[in-house]
């Protein structure tokens, strides 16, 4: 979906506001107004339920355990993932899970093997994780990410708030080093992922995650992908490899 001049400019000022209104505050602070001061509309949580996705979810219950939490279900996860999301909804009170994930009428069509991922990775991304998120998310005003400046290159320079198709992307916990986010899941004793005990960092799809010493080498190893699709670049563009070809 490609947003009118009028609408992405709106966009684009809200965004701008919000960053100036957020510069200095906490994410606590940030998502106190965003989740209970409805600064940015109608929101929600995107989680991938993977390594560290507990600390964003628990800052979350906090403020409003019936906020919405978006999983993009790809049907390529793990099944350590699958249950893991049962298990720290569970655990944190969360209590509107909203599965966004293709439909297997739309996965005949582009990926009828299911081995799209080995072939074409961004395809693969695009039709299981870019095309549902954007039919789910085009409901809501703004979505939560648990997106870090530390984690890749494409994000090391992204706001606090970006645009993002028709609504506003929010990382409150945009500054957390890596060093921060653990030490707050074991003050907070959050269920950890089960595979982070296997030696994962980074946990995705399960074809295109292994464990990895590195943080993040072990998605998509051997090549220089490093985002799914779901997310903005740093030049302010959605990645969206595939939208205009067939399969």
């Amino acid at each position: 979906m490609t947003l009118g001049t009028n609408k992405t400019q709106e966009l684009r000022r809200k965004a701008a506001k919000l960053n100036e209104q957020f510069a200095g505050l906490n994410a606590r602070q940030i998502l106190s107004r965003v989740i209970n001061g409805g600064v940015a509309g109608r929101a929600a949580v995107l989680s991938s339920f993977g390594a560290e996705a507990a600390v964003l979810l628990k800052l979350v219950a906090e403020k409003n355990p019936a906020t919405p939490v978006v999983f993009l279900d790809t049907r390529k996860h793990f099944p350590e993932t699958l249950a893991y999301v049962e298990n720290l909804t569970d655990a944190l009170g969360l209590t509107t899970l909203v599965r966004a994930r293709p439909s297997y009428g739309q996965l005949a069509v582009s990926d009828p093997d299911g081995n799209r991922h080995a072939t074409d990775p961004d395809r693969c991304c695009y039709a299981r994780k870019t095309l549902p998120m954007i039919s789910t998310l085009r409901n809501f005003d703004c979505v939560l990410t648990g997106r870090k400046r530390h984690q890749t290159d494409d994000r090391a320079q992204m706001d606090v708030v970006e645009v993002q198709e028709s609504w506003l992307s929010i990382n409150p916990l945009a500054d957390w080093s890596l060093d921060e986010v653990r030490a707050y899941a074991r003050e907070m004793a959050l269920p950890a992922h089960p595979l982070v005990s296997q030696g994962f960092q980074s946990i995705g799809c399960q074809p295109c995650t292994q464990p990895s010493e590195d943080y993040r080498a072990g998605r998509w190893a051997g090549s220089d992908k490093t985002e799914c699709g779901i997310h903005i670049t740093k030049d302010g563009k959605v990645r969206r490899i595939g939208a205009n070809t067939n399969g």
